[in-house]
Formats: C-alpha cells, sequence, structure tokens
C-alpha cells in the first residue's frame, strides 16, 4: 500500500509530460494561433514560432523570426466575443429592469406612507381627542405637548414623502 501511492504520482507525471507539448504558429491573417496539434501544410516553416521537443516537423531555424503585424482586416469581434456582448447586454437589461421594479416599489411605499401620513394630519388638525395604548396595555390621550410632537413627525413624513 505504501508503494502504490508514489507509484500512481509516477504515473500521472509521466502522463502529463505530454501536456507541455505545445506549437505556436502565426496562420495566414497574422493571428498567433496555440495548440496542442501541429499546424497544416498550408503553414509556411518560417511562420511556425514554437514547436514541441521531439517533433516530426524540422527545427525552427535559429534566425529570429520577425513578428507579422497584424491586419487591419482581422475582424476585432469573433464568435465567443458576440456571445459575450450578448450576454453583457442582457444581464444589462437584467440589472435595469431589476432597478426600475425597486424604484417602482419604493414609489408606490412613499405614496402610501403619503397618504396615511395626510390622513393622520387631518385627524390631528381637527381636534379631535387622539388616545394611543401604553405598553401597559392601557389606554391614554395625547396632552398638547404630544399632539405638537406628533403633528410635527407626520409633517416630516409628509414633506419626505409627499412630492
Amino acid at each position: 500500500m505504501k508503494l502504490l501511492k508514489p507509484f500512481i504520482a509516477l504515473t500521472i507525471a509521466t502522463a502529463s509530460i505530454g501536456a507541455f507539448a505545445q506549437w505556436q504558429w502565426i496562420d495566414k491573417d497574422g493571428r498567433k494561433i496555440f495548440s496542442d496539434r501541429g499546424p497544416g501544410p498550408e503553414v509556411p516553416e518560417k511562420n511556425i514560432l514554437k514547436k514541441p521537443a521531439g517533433s516530426k516537423q524540422s527545427e525552427i531555424p535559429s534566425a529570429p523570426v520577425e513578428p507579422v503585424p497584424a491586419s487591419p482586416q482581422v475582424p476585432k469581434d469573433s464568435g465567443v466575443d458576440k456571445n459575450l456582448e450578448a450576454k453583457k447586454k442582457q444581464a444589462e437589461a437584467a440589472e435595469t429592469a431589476k432597478r426600475k421594479a425597486e424604484e417602482e416599489r419604493i414609489a408606490k411605499a412613499k405614496a402610501e406612507n403619503c397618504k396615511l401620513a395626510r390622513q393622520a394630519k387631518t385627524t390631528f388638525d381637527s381636534g379631535v381627542r387622539v388616545a394611543r395604548t401604553n405598553q401597559a396595555g392601557e389606554r391614554e390621550f395625547l396632552d398638547d405637548a404630544a399632539r405638537a410632537a406628533e403633528t410635527q413627525r407626520i409633517q416630516g413624513v409628509i414633506d419626505a414623502d409627499c412630492k
């Protein structure tokens, strides 16, 4: 059992050496291509930038390869970028809809608060005796000071929510 773990690790390490075999070349449009497979026969030897060790094709010439400038005709958006852009637009639209729904919910809550505050202000302005239940569950009437404080609080709600 003790020898099995190092054997498995050695087997995995040996098998993963092939993953380092990487090809790199410049295609006919001037783009760098990276692959684990060699380029086709249409790619000239001078455009192959990197080969894995022990490859069947001839070695890279020792002269430095000049970088090929990107052609101005190469489209900036590939199929993947279009999908990504579509997903971004969809996410932005969903975020906008969510934000709009939240704003509508807040506006409805403010309108309801405004309505209730105006009703309460009408009640306080009418001069009717207003009673509340205290913490002991007893009914107590508001005196003039409490009534004035409550009227100011209600007016603050009206000022904030009734615009």
